[in-house]
C-alpha cells in the first residue's frame, strides 16, 4: 500500500537551455504561456572568477495555477543555462553536448508531505543521495536531491529526482537544525546543488540513483520475467534484497569507524 509519505505530486521541473536559448525562453514564457513579472518566481545571479560582470543562471516561471484546498496547485519551470566562461568546465554545458541537443529536461521536483519518512524510506531501499536535507533560505521548503538515472557504467544521463515538502513545522525544522546543522546553513541551495552536481562531473563519479550492484541484483531478478507478469510476491521479494543490500551500507555510514 501506498504510505502517505509516497503520495509524491510534481512540485517543479528544471530544464536546461542552450545560452542562445536562455532570454528566447525567458520571452517565450511570458509572451506565448502568459506568465507575468510577479510570476517569475526567482532569478539567481553569479560572477564567476575573472569576469566582470554577473550573469543570470536561471529564472523560474510559475506557468499556472489552480485552486486547491493546500493552495500548492501550481505549475512551476526553472530554467538553467551554463554561465561558466568556455575556458571553464560546466556540468550543464556537458549534459547539453552529451544529450545532443539545445535543451533537456534534468530533473523533476516531486512534493511529499513527509520528507524525512520518504527519504528514510528510499535510503533504507538503497536510494542514493547527493546531497543532506537542506532548507531553501528564500523559501519555506526542505528539500534533498537523488543521484542520477542511469545505467551501470553508462555516461552520465543528467537526469535526476529532487524531493521536497512545503510549509515544515518549527518542530521539523528544529529537529534537523539539531541533527545538520552543516547542510542547514547552506544559505543558497540553487547554487549548492549546482556546485555538487559540477563537483561530480568534474572527478568524473556520478553517483547513480541506485548503485550499480543493486541494479543488477534487481535486474537479475526481473530479467527473464515480461512485465505484465511481474506479480506482488516478485516485487517483495525485489524489496527484501533492496532492504538487504542497503542494510550493512546504511550500517556502515552510521558508524564510518
Amino acid at each position: 500500500m501506498r504510505q502517505p509519505f509516497q503520495n509524491l505530486v510534481v512540485d517543479h521541473m528544471t530544464f536546461l537551455v542552450e545560452p542562445r536559448f536562455y532570454k528566447v525562453s525567458y520571452a517565450l514564457f511570458r509572451v506565448v504561456f502568459g506568465v507575468s513579472a510577479k510570476d517569475i518566481i526567482y532569478e539567481k545571479r553569479r560572477t564567476w572568477p575573472g569576469d566582470s560582470e554577473e550573469k543570470s543562471m536561471t529564472f523560474a516561471a510559475r506557468i499556472g495555477e489552480a485552486s486547491s484546498r493546500d493552495g500548492l496547485n501550481q505549475a512551476i519551470i526553472a530554467v538553467v543555462q551554463p554561465t561558466e566562461p568556455s575556458r571553464q568546465s560546466s556540468h550543464v554545458r556537458d549534459i547539453l553536448k552529451n544529450r545532443g541537443g539545445s535543451a533537456h529536461w534534468q530533473h523533476i521536483a516531486l512534493r511529499t508531505p513527509d520528507l524525512l519518512s520518504f527519504h528514510r524510506h528510499a535510503l533504507e531501499r538503497g536510494v542514493n543521495f547527493i546531497t543532506p536535507i537542506m532548507k531553501d533560505a528564500e523559501e519555506d521548503l526542505i528539500q534533498v536531491f537523488s543521484g542520477e538515472w542511469k545505467l551501470p557504467g553508462a555516461a552520465p544521463s543528467g537526469i535526476f529526482f529532487e524531493f521536497v515538502q512545503r510549509d515544515p513545522s518549527p518542530a521539523l525544522l528544529q529537529k534537523l537544525a539539531d541533527s545538520n546543522r552543516e547542510a542547514w546553513f547552506r544559505d543558497k541551495t540553487f547554487l549548492g546543488l549546482y556546485q555538487e552536481k559540477e563537483n561530480e562531473y568534474q572527478s568524473g563519479r556520478i553517483k547513480p540513483f541506485i548503485d550499480d550492484k543493486l541494479f543488477e541484483i534487481i535486474g537479475g531478478m526481473l530479467e527473464k520475467i515480461d512485465i505484465g507478469r511481474i506479480s506482488e510476491k516478485t516485487l517483495q521479494d525485489v524489496e527484501a534484497a533492496m532492504l538487504d543490500y542497503a542494510r550493512p551500507k546504511r550500517a556502515k555510514a552510521k558508524n564510518p569507524a
